[in-house]
């Protein structure tokens, strides 16, 4: 039996194929290897097997399984999504932030600008790339785009970051869900301000309860600018941010 691997969507007015049989991944695998990225000063991820007394969850050990323990933090070791219960004082969880996991999204590649010392991505920017389009959900690859992306220390680097006027204009645009390559949308030490996750989540005003933010993304050169299907799938974790795993999907005209 074949699963149907092929569907039709409209754009634009404009029908379109989506070819499930070749997904776009552009989540970064979370491993304990210190290849594995890093930010925020934390050390890489754990996976250990359980050991109790004797015993060792392993099977070159003995064991007649492998079963592990896996200690990491979602904002700090790789791909994840995170909503406005990042921000908040009571608790919001991710996992009810996405009512659906398939959504239009536009790709494209930015170069972030030099002011005062740091790099950032403006509205000026974003308007200039954009026009009017108004995705369901925008994914930002950065320049220089390097595959050092997928294992880099972050840390202590003042990694690019969006102006809060540049999230602000996401936000005007309806975009809904939001991904960028970098640990952060915001400057790596900001004294807590947090200026684009705020203006992005319209917090504290009307907080968006249902947008989201993916970040620590690796999207490939081999994957053009232009308009997708993205699948963003989540671990079903009761958290303010959760690993997830954004795939891609080109759309061809029939």
């Amino acid at each position: 039996m074949t699963l149907f691997m092929k569907a039709s969507i409209l754009t634009d007015n404009k029908q379109q194929r989506i070819d499930f049989s070749k997904p776009l991944d552009i989540s970064i695998p979370l491993s304990a290897s210190a290849k594995n990225p890093k930010a925020w000063l934390q050390g890489r991820p754990k996976i250990e097997p359980v050991v109790m007394d004797e015993w060792i969850g392993k099977v070159s050990e003995g064991a007649s399984i492998n079963f592990n323990d896996i200690h990491f933090n979602p904002h700090a070791h790789g791909t994840h999504t995170e909503c406005v219960g990042h921000i908040t004082e009571d608790f919001r969880s991710v996992n009810t932030s996405l009512k659906r996991f398939f959504y239009l999204a536009e790709v494209i590649t930015v170069a972030p600008e030099y002011k005062k010392g740091d790099m950032v991505i403006s509205r000026a920017q974003l308007k200039s790339i954009l026009k009017k389009r108004s995705p369901e959900a925008l994914v930002i690859r950065t320049l220089p785009n390097t595959a050092s992306k997928k294992r880099q220390n972050h840390s202590n680097t003042n990694w690019p970051y969006l102006e809060k006027s540049a999230a602000r204009f996401i936000r005007e645009l309806g975009v809904k869900h939001l991904l960028i390559d970098q640990p952060s949308v915001d400057k790596e030490q900001d004294k807590g301000k947090l200026l684009a996750h705020r203006e992005f989540w319209n917090y504290p005003e009307s907080p968006r309860d249902d947008a989201t933010i993916t970040e620590m993304i690796y999207v490939s050169n081999r994957i053009k600018d232009g308009l997708y299907v993205l699948d963003l799938q989540m671990a079903p974790f009761v958290n303010d941010a959760a690993p997830s795993r954004p795939v891609l999907y080109k759309l061809t005209d029939e």
